[in-house]
């Protein structure tokens, strides 16, 4: 199974970070990948975007015309890219970033509060992390204990002590993701 998935949001907001994560998850699974980031010349502040393509056959091409996933983390990301998403796909919008939520009624719609869950948990850091943790309970293309073997390999190891706490993002992620049932076909 080939799955693409498009990250957007501003740049600082662990765009890039979160797509690395996540292609390097699949590596670690022994899968095909693909990590294709662009940003501005702001980068942080900016728009930035990641498509990373997860598969278990070869992959011909990085770039895709359409997401069968896409993960928005501000209004203008979700304006450019959900017109982009394949019917029957998913998007994932934070609830703080995104004022008016997505519309479309032929693809699974969900919401993630990370970055009141980041505040709560007193770490702006780990709002990439939880959002990956909402992808992972709607959609695993990757294995939680994969995700973790790829955080040891993605961070500096003078970071590996900050590990738990990143997984415990994955966690509170998984557990706050709801579906936009009004919103979804």
């Amino acid at each position: 199974m080939k799955t693409g998935i498009i990250i957007s949001g501003f740049g600082g907001q662990g765009v890039l970070s979160m797509g690395k994560t996540l292609a390097y998850s699949g590596l670690m699974e022994g899968k095909e990948v693909t990590w294709m980031p662009a940003y501005g010349p702001e980068q942080r502040g900016g728009t930035a975007n990641v498509t990373v393509v997860i598969s278990d056959k070869h992959i011909a091409s990085p770039i895709l015309s359409s997401y069968d996933i896409a993960i928005v983390l501000n209004q203008p990301s979700l304006d450019k890219f959900q017109p982009r998403v394949k019917p029957g796909g998913i998007i994932i919008y934070d609830g703080s970033g995104v004022f008016n939520p997505p519309t479309r009624t032929d693809i699974s719609v969900y919401r993630i509060d990370a970055m009141d869950k980041a505040a709560e948990m007193k770490n702006s850091k780990v709002f990439n992390m939880i959002v990956l943790g909402g992808l992972l309970k709607v959609a695993p293309v990757v294995t939680v204990e994969g995700l973790e073997k790829a955080l040891y390999k993605t961070l500096p190891e003078r970071h590996h002590g900050l590990i738990p706490l990143n997984m415990q993002a994955v966690d509170e992620g998984m557990g706050i993701i709801e579906r936009q049932d009004g919103l979804c076909g």
